[in-house]
Order: C-alpha cells, then structure tokens, then sequence
C-alpha cells in the first residue's frame, strides 16, 4: 500500500482541481449518494485522538482521517479504501490535504455567498490556515489588497504573503481589517469572538474556520444576527461542534438561516439574495473533505504513475 506525503500532494494537486473535487463531493452528499462519519473524539493524560471519514461511491473511494492532538499540535493521516473492491488504497500524511481542502471548502462557500466584484480581504490569523486561505482567496477574486491581523506579522512575513498572493499586504488591528473588508476571514484559535459584528460592512462574506469546539467562538451575536444565511458543512456536526453556533443566542441564529454547503450547490438554498445582506460560511472539518481530496490525489498519482510507465520503453521488462 502506498504512502502519499504531504510534499505528494502540494505536486499533484491544485487548489482550482480541490475546488471542484469538492463541489462534486458535496453534490454527492446533497443527493444521498454519500455518507459522513461525524467526528469522535476520545482522550486520556493530555493526548487527544480523532477519527472522521466518509464514503463517496461516485468518488470511488472511502475512507477515514484519524489525527492526534497534543499540547495544541495535530499530527494527521488518512487512509482510503476503494468502494469497488473495499481494498485499501493508500495512507496520507494528510497535514497538507487538511489545509487545502479546508481554504477550497470556504473558496466554494464564497462563490455562493460572496459578491463577485469583493476586492479586500481580511484575516484574522496567520497561522497555517490564515496563509491557505490568504493565497486560494487571492486566486478566485480580484484582490486589491489583504489586510492582516496577527501577533506573528512581521515585514519579512508580510513581504512573503504579498510575494505568494500577489496582492499589498498591510497589518490592521481586527476592528480596522474587518470594517474595511468584503471578505473576511478568520483562522484562529481565539476562544472568544475576535471583533465587534457591528463592524462588518454591509455585502460582506465571512468564513469562521478556527474552532470545532463547541466551548469556543470567533464571531459574537452580533455578526449572527446581521447575516442573512450561515452556511455549514453539515449540519448534524456544526450544531454539535461550532461553538459560534452552540453559544449563539437563538434570537440572532434562529434553525432557519443555518444551511448545508450542499443546499447551496445544488441551488435548494438561495446564498446571497441582496447586495448588502452580510452571509457566513462556519466551518469545521468534515470527512468527507478529507476523502474527496486523498481520492483526487490518489487518482492523479496513478494516472502519472502510469503515464511515466509508458512513455519508459524498458518498463513493461523491468524486474
């Protein structure tokens, strides 16, 4: 069985080719055609372990991400199983399937909730996956420029960022990035809400990708209530992990404006209706990101596997 490294995939798959893998899957998900396994967690003497999966025939594949989590540090992999013969496939060190399927997943959210013509983004935190998002963000829209709020954003940090998107980058403090931004997003590991929701711009798009804990939040009451839909994976999983959702008051997150990524796709949701409605994207890791994205790079690595096999003469004779 093969292993797949991180480095594997960084080679093998784009971000635009992620994108659409997802929007397959969760098409899939919409009609019935795939399953999630909800994310179970179990822990003893500081160490935390964690599985989630899903099965997605159209894909071919299934599959599971089991990760550790120590001291606030994860360590992931995935395996994958076909669903033809139930053979299993591969093994992933999946650190870089994690942060790709996860900017991919709010890039679609953002196709459907965002203003086309969005031109500043801000994010709020610059970890692994404030950087992902910044780059797949500056990809899909026409940035003018990214506004960053981090204790980490040094000058050689900003000038790296502005090199890999693209874009001007400037520091803010989170009030100034996000009342000047038409998309917003924040990546942290803030347990409480990172700014005031009366700050938002009306027309403006927010992906929340920083916890799945249901103890922890980034977006207050008042970002809830001034949003017109929130977008979730699924359902069954953000209302049990998304702390912005668990905490909410009910008056400012009635069961209403929260919507499946699926919905959206499949067009039984509207998305965005007015050009100033404020829409959320709340995400938090589901399996079937996961197994979408090892099944794509599983694919593409036996198609140039098999590419380089017969373009070598001497292959079909080696020993």
């Amino acid at each position: 069985m093969q292993h797949v490294t991180d480095a594997m995939i960084d080679a093998t798959v784009s971000p635009a080719e992620a994108q659409a893998a997802l929007h397959d899957a969760f098409a899939a998900f919409g009609c019935d055609e795939a399953a999630l396994q909800a994310r179970e967690r179990t822990e003893a003497g500081g160490v935390k372990l964690s599985t989630l999966g899903a099965v997605i025939p159209a894909q071919g594949v299934a599959g599971a991400k089991i990760y550790t989590t120590i001291a606030g540090r994860f360590s992931f992999v995935i395996l994958l199983f076909s669903t033809e013969t139930g053979a299993p496939l591969a093994s992933f060190d999946a650190a870089a399937i994690t942060r790709l399927r996860t900017a991919a997943c709010s890039v679609l959210a953002a196709r459907h909730l965002a203003r086309p013509e969005a031109s500043v983004l801000a994010v709020l935190g610059l970890g692994v996956q404030g950087l992902a998002h910044a780059e797949q963000f500056a990809g899909a829209f026409a940035l003018e420029r990214i506004c960053v709020h981090s204790p980490h954003l040094d000058g050689a940090r900003e000038r790296a960022l502005q090199a890999r998107c693209g874009v001007p980058v400037v520091a803010c403090s989170a009030a100034d990035a996000v009342a000047q931004a038409d998309l917003v997003v924040t990546a942290s590991r803030s347990r409480t809400p990172l700014f005031d929701g009366r700050l938002l711009k009306p027309g403006s798009f927010v992906a929340a990708v920083g916890s799945s804990l249901p103890s922890t939040r980034e977006l207050d009451d008042h970002a809830l209530a001034r949003a017109s839909i929130v977008a979730v994976e699924w359902r069954t999983q953000a209302l049990q992990e998304a702390g912005d959702l668990v905490m909410a008051d009910p008056a400012a997150l009635p069961p209403a404006k929260v919507v499946e990524l699926a919905d959206l796709i499949l067009g039984r949701a509207p998305g965005r209706r007015d050009a100033d409605d404020i829409t959320i994207y709340k995400s938090v890791g589901v399996g079937l990101q996961d197994v979408a994205l090892a099944g794509l790079a599983w694919r593409k690595l036996q198609a140039l596997a098999a590419a380089g096999r017969a373009s070598d003469p001497d292959a079909a004779h080696a020993h």
